[in-house]
């Protein structure tokens, strides 16, 4: 071990000679936890002192095995969260790397006959390739084997033990407890229970969160009092309600505080593991390797080098985001902030925490040979197209799917026929009859002052500014939504952005102006090309961070000078010096809008399905045809919003607001359609035009019509807690429920009142009228997995399902329609199983799952009742796991009532 630097020394000296003063443990900008104030409620509250760099870190990635998507997408995010900071204008920095220490990575390499450090140099490698392949502005590149990293963790591990008198810093006990080598954590008593390897019939115990075996562990070790620090955890957790994004993770991170908090082991013996960062004082002893992997945050924002624990500059520290995956949330929202509080050091400002990817909304693993290999997905689609996908469809809702059918439907819909075709559009012409060049000048030279008087009379006048109010709107949105990193919905409104550019330029047709001897036909060529290159332009800035490459080489061919590329310019108007001549559109190769996107080698999937553009001739380019499908969609939301105006009572200010000339005369309710009419092409559901029927409750399929009321019943924060679900935005609603019912791994209904009458047809809008409808009743289906890693059974085209079911107004509950719904849908499964394994492709259903919340004891004493039986204990997330073998259904009690009470009867949609 290297000795500490006198700075070092004198540092644990003076956090020695301040034992007998409360340290103050707040994060900057949250209310003071504790008095009496200190430099830390202050650090970023003055707004005379140097605002401090935006810092945001990776978690490190552990060397045991070969980067994933999952690697990809967090990096590829930290990316996008510093490079929007710096486009606004903030010093940034990102921090990523690997965790090199632990007890795998000792076993792995003895496994694989080298070293431990060997094994590391190689797979340490590949994430830094990864890193560099993904174009990740990274500033540094920690690895827990640098010698700066082991000096660091040794100075904050004396400094933990510095505060022992204090009763909060490290002890000396005894340890006996569940230890589990691939978690690499202690498991409490409540949280592992006895279970059985199938091919051996050994009996183990493992956990019941992750299913790994433990083993029963006694020895001597240093101890960090975390059960000590519950009051200030959840104290903190209450003035910071928005510490963890999103809502519904730091739920269950003050869950798993208030029932599952104790004394935390913090060394391991050198005789057991010696692959580690030794005790400075103790080198029969490892720094438990959490201890030492949370630490790196610090390493390379200083702590230990460039400042130390009293210093009044912590540079960079504290931490603006840890991005983490949910799978260890509780090490950084639990454990990292305590270590911080005992050290006397600010908190992270923002635990950021996402899903995982599955493959096709099936898990990722290697049995089923479906992980995807970053480099290899990287070299398919090219990389920003990559990092759009996985920023537009990332989620910290739910899991997230990816698969290729679903990156070449945004890749030509949203890149090539959106964005692509917008600027091809505009910089291209026949004769050179515009330019984005002449546009610019010609609103800078004030050409645009009075254009209200250029537009003829008529029909078509309000289309000439039917873009006006989103290029406004769309920038200020966009922003708000990178800012609250919601970022996929941001990138939707890139989308609409450039989808109604698109549709503008279609409406208003300029290149038939090129032929008019109308003296005002120049101007409004020029006022709609204007128009369009503006939303290119602010589409460019804003998408700089999600796609560098592709944004830059967007705003070099508008001839965006560089200086003015930031967000301050992301706003109509605010740049009046670009554009390019005609001539200059003869460097875009003649495939139109296929060179900012060019064709990708094609998939060995289906296409899917595209809307035939309406009222024009047919389209014979296929992406030719999705942009004329994108501006058709446009009109028909603008038809939509138009109605409700009507509908609402808002016209008047909506006249206004616009334009003078807009006639809303020829629009009639039958015109809003769009939800609807949509779905009607892509529904492959077997339950699509199947209604349930029993005398307690009614079962529909879940359309377009029962949003609003699914929506309104979401609000509910007691619904949220008891679902784990964030409230969506009803747009987000809307585009949920049609993934819903077009996937093949769910079915899904909507639960009504019992109709009080014998009928064999059931209408949309009557029986299932927002008066009527109770909840939601869901079937999702996942590939078996056996609890054993070690079984060789071969389950290829097993699946188990989960079934879902909500009651949303308590005054329904209670009274036997959850039951009536579960046994309704279950006896509908049994009726059409084959069909619906077809439909998913799967052989054979093993098993049905209900995941419950604890505290919800009517759920869980239903399924009781059904036969389902709890298997394990309450896990990390405060849910009851129960399940039931399929062939066990049939043989209970209920299922004879069930199958003669369920009937099924046509339901038909009121457009079809």
């Amino acid at each position: 071990m290297r000795a500490f630097n006198l700075q070092s020394i004198q540092g644990l000296r003076q956090v020695q000679s301040r034992l007998s003063r409360q340290s103050s443990w707040i994060r900057p900008g949250c209310r003071v936890l504790q008095t009496p104030t200190s430099r830390w409620s202050s650090s970023n509250s003055s707004a005379t002192e140097k605002e401090k760099p935006y810092y945001v870190t990776t978690p490190i990635f552990y060397v045991n095995a070969a980067p994933h998507i999952g690697h990809l997408y967090t990096m590829v995010l930290t990316d996008v969260l510093k490079r929007w900071k710096t486009i606004n204008g903030k010093e940034a920095y990102l921090c990523t790397g690997t965790d090199e220490h632990g007890m795998k990575i000792q076993q792995a390499a003895l496994k694989e006959g080298i070293s431990p450090k060997e094994l590391c140099d190689n797979n340490s490698n590949k994430f830094r390739d990864l890193a560099e392949v993904s174009n990740i502005s990274h500033d540094f590149f920690i690895r827990t084997t640098d010698q700066e990293h082991k000096d660091v963790v040794q100075q904050f591990w004396l400094l933990l033990k510095a505060r022992a008198p204090e009763g909060l810093g490290l002890y000396k006990g005894k340890h006996e407890g569940w230890y589990c080598v691939s978690d690499e954590c202690f498991y409490p008593e409540d949280l592992v229970e006895p279970s059985v390897v199938p091919q051996t019939g050994r009996k183990i115990m493992a956990s019941t969160e992750t299913g790994n075996e433990v083993e029963w562990i006694a020895e001597h070790t240093w101890f960090f009092p975390l059960s000590r620090y519950k009051d200030k955890l959840l104290r903190f957790y209450d003035e910071n309600p928005d510490w963890i994004q999103p809502a519904h993770r730091m739920n269950e991170v003050r869950n798993w505080v208030e029932n599952h908090l104790e004394d935390l082991s913090v060394t391991r013996p050198t005789s057991r593991l010696n692959w580690g960062i030794r005790d400075p004082d103790d080198p029969t002893s490892t720094i438990y390797v959490w201890v030492d992997a949370l630490v790196n945050y610090l390493t390379k924002a200083g702590f230990g080098t460039k400042w130390h624990a009293d210093d009044a500059d912590t540079g960079i520290w504290p931490a603006d985001v840890h991005v983490v995956g949910k799978d260890i949330i509780r090490f950084h929202a639990v454990y990292w902030p305590a270590l911080l509080m005992a050290a006397g050091l600010p908190l992270p400002k923002k635990i950021l925490c996402h899903n995982h990817w599955t493959m096709s909304n099936r898990k990722m693993s290697k049995s089923l040979g479906n992980v995807v290999n970053p480099f290899s997905a990287v070299q398919k689609w090219d990389l920003d197209p990559l990092r759009y996908f996985l920023m537009r469809n990332g989620s910290l809702k739910g899991d997230m799917s990816y698969s290729n059918e679903s990156i070449m439907v945004i890749y030509e819909k949203e890149l090539q026929a959106n964005i692509g075709n917008l600027f091809n559009r505009i910089s291209r012409n026949k004769n050179f009859s515009w330019s984005t060049l002449g546009a610019v000048q010609a609103a800078r030279n004030g050409d645009f002052d009075n254009i209200e008087s250029s537009v003829p009379r008529g029909d078509a006048a309000p289309d000439f500014f039917s873009l006006e109010s989103t290029l406004h709107d769309a920038p200020t949105t966009i922003r708000r939504d990178m800012d609250e990193i919601n970022l996929s919905n941001a990138l939707r409104g890139v989308f609409e952005l450039l989808r109604e550019a698109n549709r503008f330029i279609s409406d208003t047709e300029p290149w038939k102006m090129t032929k008019s001897e109308d003296p005002n036909a120049k101007v409004l060529i020029n006022w709609v090309i204007y128009e369009c290159a503006e939303a290119v332009r602010i589409a460019g800035i804003l998408l700089q961070p999600i796609m560098p490459t592709k944004a830059e080489e967007l705003l070099d061919n508008l001839g965006v000078d560089r200086e003015r590329r930031t967000v301050e310019f992301a706003r109509k108007g605010a740049d009046t010096n670009y554009g390019t001549p005609p001539l200059m559109t003869n460097n875009i190769k003649p495939n139109g809008f296929q060179s900012l996107f060019p064709p990708v080698a094609a998939v060995d999937l289906p296409d899917a399905p595209i809307d035939a553009p309406k009222g024009k001739g047919k389209v014979k380019n296929r992406l030719g045809q999705v942009a004329s499908s994108l501006a058709q969609e446009a009109r028909e939301i603008n038809n939509c919003f138009c109605l409700l105006f009507i509908l609402y009572g808002w016209l008047p200010s909506f006249r206004s607001f616009l334009v003078p000339h807009l006639d809303f005369s020829p629009m009639v309710r039958g015109e809003c359609r769009l939800h609807n009419s949509h779905q009607a092409n892509l529904k492959m559901k077997i339950n699509q035009n199947t209604a349930i029927s029993t005398s307690k409750a009614l079962l529909v399929p879940y359309e377009a019509h029962h949003v609003r009321q699914y929506h309104a019943w979401m609000q509910d924060p007691d619904i949220q807690e008891a679902t784990a679900s964030e409230p969506m935005t009803l747009e987000e609603e809307y585009e949920n429920q049609q993934s819903w019912r077009t996937s093949s791994d769910k079915l899904t209904f909507i639960v009504c009142a019992p109709v009080t009458q014998d009928t064999s047809l059931v209408k949309s809008g009557t029986a299932d009228a927002d008066a009527l409808m109770r909840g939601d009743i869901n079937f999702f289906l996942y590939p078996f997995e056996s609890d054993d890693e070690d079984d060789t059974t071969d389950t290829q085209g097993w699946v188990t399902g989960e079934v879902d079911v909500m009651i949303a107004s308590p005054s329904h509950r209670g009274q036997g329609l959850g039951q009536a719904a579960v046994c309704a849908l279950l006896a509908y499964i049994r009726k059409h199983i084959d069909g619906i394994l077809a439909e998913y492709g799967a052989k054979e259903l093993k098993g049905l799952m209900v995941k419950i919340k604890e505290g919800n004891k009517g759920s869980r004493a239903l399924f009781e009742k059904l036969g389902f039986v709890q298997k394990g204990e309450v896990n990390y997330f405060g849910e009851v796991l129960m399940t039931i073998e399929w062939d066990e259904v049939s043989k209970r009690d209920w299922w004879t009532g069930a199958e003669e009470e369920f009937r099924e009867v046509k339901y038909e949609l009121e457009n079809e």
